[in-house]
């Protein structure tokens, strides 16, 4: 089946009508109908199927108890209303540059597996990549089983509903120790390729990120009858942190965001008591990422007291900086520039992945394929469908000089 016509196929599920964006949540309908279409396409290439004790699919190519195998694939979940390229494109990749090798005629010496990490994106539970946090041990199974949805469902609810037994959940030593290398392909969510008219690049690091959630209580009152002067109003603070979130990250070379807001009563003609607003800052390297933390913080209690409302910071997730294998990365560059001569383009990203989480137990690299317009998260979210080929050329090349030594 050819990368077109995977993608054709996988492209109607989990969309959205309203917003023409995907919302493929975790162990929901839309979650198990991309789930379904895995496993059709591993069996239909006579692969071996398993789901983990964490819910993420494998296809293997050979005996995955040989050790040492190569690894690719991403995930299928999605943001509320995100594109179609952000984790399919990995995964319909990563069966399309299977169909090449074979079409080549290739001789792998080493297994090869395919992967769909499940819950990826954190849409549903509030944390980002579940399934490869649990499996290499970097989410305990008491903190898995504290996840809640917006609706109160706990994750091992939630997998129960879908079908799964929650009770294995937990670290997966015995799984990554048949990993010898992880290789993700991702569509860039930036536009560095496109500034330097590559097609595909390679990553070197992922910069430190995190999240924080901030509660500004106050005291909620009629918006019609109460005085200014009386108000103990907890939006202006929230509203004056977003600006100083937007400052501080200009001075440091970083970004910062509110991107979700919790509002109680969440009434028109009410005064807020609570306005929760969750913080997601990402710079090139810790040092940055403290100081816009901090400044934000700092600024966000000032505003607070100046208003009579209290204030509470709390970190929800915290991922430090990650190289990706240095080793590994050399090798992937000189794959992809045997031919050519070519120096493929290395750059770094500040966009969390199941690679960086695998990094500190395997060894890992990824790929990115252009992204003309850099937009992420949202359904312009785009890829050409040449940029995408190459992409598949790109990692049937990795993977071949990988799985031949």
């Amino acid at each position: 089946m050819s990368f077109h016509s995977m993608w054709a196929e996988l492209l109607p599920v989990g969309r959205s009508s309203a917003s023409g964006g995907y919302r493929r949540y975790a162990w929901t309908g839309a979650d198990a109908d991309c789930r379904a279409w895995f496993r059709q396409q591993a069996e239909a290439r006579g692969l071996a199927y398993e789901v983990d004790r964490n819910g993420n699919q494998w296809a293997w190519l050979g005996d995955p108890a040989a050790g040492n195998a190569v690894v690719t694939g991403s995930h299928l979940d999605s943001v509320p209303d995100g594109g179609a390229f952000d984790g399919p494109l990995g995964v319909v990749s990563a069966f399309a540059a299977l169909d090449e090798l074979r079409g080549r005629g290739a001789q792998l010496t080493r297994p090869l597996g395919i992967v769909n990490f499940g819950d990826e994106e954190g849409a549903r539970f509030g944390l980002a990549c579940v399934g490869s946090r649990l499996t290499a041990g970097a989410l305990t199974v008491e903190q898995a089983h504290r996840l809640t949805d917006g609706d109160g469902v706990t994750l091992p609810q939630a997998m129960e509903a879908a079908g799964y037994d929650p009770d294995g959940i937990g670290p997966d030593p015995e799984r990554l120790a048949r990993i010898g290398a992880f290789v993700e392909l991702h569509v860039e969510q930036g536009r560095a390729l496109d500034l330097s008219g590559d097609r595909v690049g390679i990553a070197s690091a992922i910069w430190p990120h995190g999240r924080w959630r901030f509660d500004f209580r106050g005291e909620a009152n009629h918006a019609g009858t109460t005085r200014l002067a009386d108000r103990r109003d907890p939006m202006p603070s929230y509203a004056e942190t977003v600006l100083a979130a937007r400052r501080e990250a200009e001075l440091a070379g970083a970004v910062a965001t509110f991107g979700k807001i919790a509002v109680k009563p969440n009434g028109v003609n009410a005064i807020p008591s609570l306005v929760r607003g969750w913080l997601d800052s990402r710079a090139a390297d810790q040092a940055s990422l403290d100081t816009v933390v901090t400044a934000i913080e700092k600024a966000a209690r000032e505003y607070a007291a100046a208003h009579g409302v209290d204030l509470t910071v709390e970190r929800e997730s915290f991922t430090p900086v990650v190289e990706f294998d240095h080793a590994l990365r050399d090798e992937l560059a000189r794959i992809l520039g045997s031919d050519t001569e070519l120096k493929v383009p290395v750059l770094g990203t500040g966009a969390g992945h199941d690679a960086g989480i695998l990094s500190g137990r395997v060894p890992t690299a990824m790929l990115f394929v252009r992204n003309p317009t850099g937009v992420s998260h949202s359904p312009a979210e785009h890829a050409t469908e040449d940029d995408c080929v190459a992409g598949v050329t790109a990692l049937a090349d990795v993977l071949e000089g990988l799985a031949r030594t």
